[in-house]
């Protein structure tokens, strides 16, 4: 079996790939930070699924940055790559399956097999084909809603991440204020403080006020990472990416 994509073996047994590994074999086309927050909203639990870590690269200068990447688990990685529904996809599903096959098998002759147990493998394997299948199905209508709140740039308007959850706009900049996530007062009053930035955008719109005087204000978005911190900020269990109202 060919190494198409690097395994980590970690102390407990567990099985991971990095994100960005997963990512290039798959040839997405969108960018890595627009992609991977778009296959957590398929259902992904963060410590659960996957942990974020953060790589030391060296851009085309020499100079060195941080890029986001993830370790993400042999189950979560074969569910993002049967969604993509491409032959690449499936090429890495099953790369997956092999490997976790390798790592449980103990060392036997395939000879002393009986045709029930021959039989028994194969029903096995059908059996989680199906069961992954079936969880696709009823996880992907969730994750298109979520793309039909999205705007061009990959962000969320505050007003679409409350209808997500079932609140008016007023309250979830009123929650985000009381619970020290949005800055309460002054000119920069509903964009967040620096530790929650990361969940956030901030964009600038210069307007000129009666007298004449050039003024800045802020409209703050949200970055898909940020629906669920805000979810799990709030206490809220579940998110509903597409309310009865928006329904066809």
């Amino acid at each position: 079996m060919n190494n198409l994509i690097p395994i980590q073996h970690h102390d407990n047994g567990v099985q991971a790939v990095m994100g960005r590994d997963l990512h290039a074999f798959l040839e997405v086309g969108a960018e890595y930070r627009h992609w991977f927050p778009r296959m957590v909203a398929y259902g992904f639990e963060e410590v659960k699924d996957y942990a974020v870590k953060n790589d030391r690269v060296q851009d085309s200068l020499g100079r060195q940055r941080e890029a986001l990447n993830h370790v993400i688990s042999l189950d979560m990685a074969k569910e993002i790559s049967m969604i993509q529904r491409t032959d690449k996809g499936k090429q890495a599903r099953q790369y997956f399956i092999e490997c976790e096959k390798r790592a449980k098998a103990s060392p036997f002759d395939p000879a002393t097999l009986t045709r029930a147990e021959i039989l028994q493998i194969a029903l096995n394997a059908e059996e989680e084909r199906l069961a992954l299948e079936a969880k696709n199905k009823e996880l992907e209508p969730k994750a298109e809603a979520y793309d039909t709140f999205l705007d061009a740039s990959g962000k969320y308007s505050v007003g679409a991440v409350a209808k997500m959850l079932g609140k008016g706009q007023n309250w979830l900049f009123r929650e985000l204020r009381n619970r020290g996530v949005l800055i309460t007062k002054g000119a920069m009053r509903n964009t967040p403080y620096s530790q929650y930035m990361h969940h956030f955008e901030v964009l600038p719109h210069n307007y000129e006020r009666k007298d004449g005087t050039q003024g800045t204000s802020y409209t703050t978005y949200v970055q898909p990472s940020g629906i669920d911190f805000i979810r799990k900020k709030l206490g809220l269990q579940t998110i509903d990416p597409l309310p009865t109202s928006y329904a066809a």
